[in-house]
C-alpha cells in the first residue's frame, strides 16, 4: 500500500496537544505542510 504526498496534500495530526505532536508538527509547518486540524 503507498501513500501519496505532494504539494497539495492536507494533514490532519493526531496527538497535536502532546510534546512529540507538537513539535512534529511545527517541524511538518516548517518544511511548508499544509496542517489543516489537530485533534
Amino acid at each position: 500500500m503507498s501513500i501519496l504526498v505532494d504539494e497539495t496534500t492536507r494533514v490532519v495530526v493526531q496527538g497535536i496537544t502532546g510534546r512529540e505532536g507538537t513539535f512534529h508538527t511545527q517541524q511538518m509547518k516548517a518544511y511548508g505542510t499544509q496542517i489543516v486540524a489537530g485533534v
